[in-house]
């Protein structure tokens, strides 16, 4: 899959989203690194376990992405929320 988002790209998110609704397999997110929690990750839902409440990320269009392959499911409480525009830089302005 071609990346949806580039470097620099600055995104809207909503926070609240998965309070209201589980999580959709495609939907872009924003997550906590598993590994090193000051960072966060942008990803895209692969799968979505309601049983277990977790869910698979994948990077889109790169084979070397630090996600899911590589550090499992993550627990649905560490999305921070649904990536649902990129409104910078002004030429990007698209909703997810």
């Amino acid at each position: 899959m071609a990346p949806v988002l580039r470097p620099g790209d600055r995104l809207l998110i909503d926070p609240g989203s998965y309070r209201r609704r589980p999580p959709e397999v495609g939907e872009i997110v924003v997550l906590a690194d598993p590994e090193r929690r000051v960072r966060w990750l942008v990803k895209r839902i692969s799968t979505v376990d309601l049983v277990r409440r977790t869910v698979e990320v994948v990077g889109d269009g790169n084979e070397r992405a630090r996600d899911s392959r590589s550090f499992g499911a993550v627990p649905f409480k560490a999305v921070l929320g649904r990536a649902y525009r990129v409104y910078h830089p002004p030429d990007r302005r698209q909703d997810l």
